[in-house]
């Protein structure tokens, strides 16, 4: 049996898998809602494909439960936050599910953390306290660290099809575990040691982030100069070597706007790049306010209540709402007094923030500038609602001569 402790965006659909391909699964997470809503067949998110899979693993018997549970096989998969001052991984919610999975285990049961975490957390803080418990790593407990790799909004799919890191210490345990993904994981999976394997993971994230990185940065450099910095990254991107990323109002979600941190934080004199790839990216929603302010004061326009803002997702077509650059928008506008904006996000029913509405024509009455911050579908489909509108469209959506662009 497997037990999947932390059952949110990732957890959840991991535990789903392995339960529909016919392995026993027990979900387990300390909130009790979410466990009781999971119980009575009703999902916390929307996925494409997790209603179907959500069925099949309660067909194949899951269960959803508070309490750790005895097992050969854990899955931790809870949030990894850093540390604002240091920029250290936080990893009390890794080392409280290890510490209540090691009140629990019996003797040679296999660990696996799949949250991200930085190079070295095993060896820092894991193995000691397996080790002041008295038990032997590699006998009594088998260490695995198997990171994620999904993505809100393909996570089914992603599952199934993108290939896996298995960082082990023993080769018999790393093809245990090969062969455990293999259930369901379509893809190669690769085993390799456990510093290989925390370490790639947060290297795929800073990748992507200094690339967007470059990205935003050359739409303020075009931006000051009154270049077209999308037709130059057309142009750009003939060359076959070359493959600049779109620009946008800056980074979201748990994965890119965090992981790099952890190298920032343990290798400050290091990582220059990495740094400024991330300030550059947390400055996009400031860039964003100024663009905002430009065309109030083009048009001869004082009254920011009709401001609005469309997208609180951190990406297109789904509710995720984590490190959302629209909710540091927000929160910079109502910082410098920028009052009255209101919101809409079609994926959002409950109110997260003020002057939110859940209604699109509602959110459109009064409006005169709106500013597009995610590119969900709903909004591509309805350009021609726009018409009286002015457009600050930060993910270019909207043809040149309709909208404003970064």
């Amino acid at each position: 049996m497997i037990n999947v402790i932390g059952l949110g965006y990732i957890g959840l659909p991991t535990a789903l898998m392995f339960a529909k391909s016919g392995v026993p699964v027990v979900g387990t997470d300390l909130n009790e809602e979410l466990v009781g809503s999971l119980s009575k067949g009703e999902l916390a998110f929307e996925e494409e494909g997790l209603e179907e899979l959500f069925q099949n693993a309660k067909d194949n018997g899951i269960e959803f439960t508070t309490d750790y549970q005895e097992s050969d096989t854990y899955i931790i998969s809870v949030p990894t936050p850093y540390i604002p001052s240091t920029k250290k991984l936080d990893p009390k919610y890794v080392m409280k599910a290890v510490e209540k999975v090691l009140d629990v285990c019996h003797k040679g049961s296999t660990l696996i953390i799949e949250s991200t975490i930085s190079p070295g957390t095993i060896d820092k803080n894991i193995r000691p306290e397996i080790e002041k418990r008295g038990s032997i790593i590699g006998e009594d407990v088998h260490l695995v660290h198997a990171p994620e790799r999904i993505i809100p909004g393909n996570m089914v799919y992603e599952l199934e099809y993108n290939s896996r890191t298995i960082g082990v210490d023993n080769a018999d345990i790393g093809k245990q575990v090969k062969d455990l993904y293999a259930n369901f994981c379509n893809s190669e999976i690769i085993v390799t040691d456990i510093r290989s394997a925390e370490m790639s993971k947060v290297v795929e994230n800073t990748y992507r982030d200094i690339n967007i990185a470059f990205a935003n940065e050359l739409a303020k450099i075009c931006r000051e100069d009154n270049m077209d910095i999308y037709e130059i990254i057309r142009i750009a991107n003939k060359h076959p070597r070359v493959n600049v990323l779109q620009p946008g109002p800056g980074v979201g979600g748990h994965c890119i706007s965090v992981d790099p941190w952890f190298l920032v934080g343990d290798y400050p004199e290091t990582t220059k790049l990495i740094s400024a790839a991330r300030y550059v990216n947390n400055s996009m929603p400031e860039h964003v306010l100024t663009r905002i302010r430009d065309i109030m004061k083009e048009n001869k326009m004082f009254d920011t209540s009709k401001i609005g803002i469309y997208g609180l997702a951190y990406k297109e077509d789904v509710n995720d709402t984590r490190e959302s650059p629209a909710l540091q928008l927000l929160e910079k506008m109502d910082e410098q007094l920028v009052l009255g904006v209101k919101s809409f996000d079609p994926f959002i029913n409950e109110k997260i923030v003020e002057n939110q509405v859940t209604d699109f024509n509602e959110f459109l009455d009064g409006i005169e500038i709106l500013i597009i911050s995610t590119a969900h579908s709903h909004i591509k489909e309805n350009l021609e609602m726009l018409s009286d509108k002015l457009i600050l469209d930060t993910k270019n959506i909207c043809p040149s001569e309709r909208a404003y662009k970064l």
